[in-house]
């Protein structure tokens, strides 16, 4: 049996960060009256200073940096893949060689 992630929108996110920033309620008292826990408040009140209006991008929607990264990251693992290859074929070349 697993249990269903929650999901909360933008605006209750920004609700959320605004009980803390502009009216003064603690973490934990902000994340008491709204049934989510302090940690998960602290981290998007970190994105919204962070992102500022980026942040909160939905499912799937990555910052141009994030897709940047994402896209070096693969490249990385083809040419390292590529480079393991030719290590091998080298290796086999210079046996059959001998």
């Amino acid at each position: 049996m697993t249990k269903k992630r929650r999901e909360f929108s933008k605006e209750f996110k920004r609700e959320a960060v605004a009980l803390v920033v502009e009216q003064g309620y603690s973490l934990a008292e902000a994340g008491r009256s709204l049934g989510v826990g302090e940690n998960l408040i602290g981290r998007w009140k970190r994105q919204l200073e962070e992102d500022q209006g980026d942040a909160f991008p939905g499912k799937g929607k990555l910052t141009p940096e994030q897709q940047r990264i994402r896209e070096l990251e693969e490249e990385n693992r083809r040419l390292r893949m590529e480079k393991d290859i030719l290590k091998k074929a080298t290796a086999f070349f210079a046996k059959e060689s001998r």
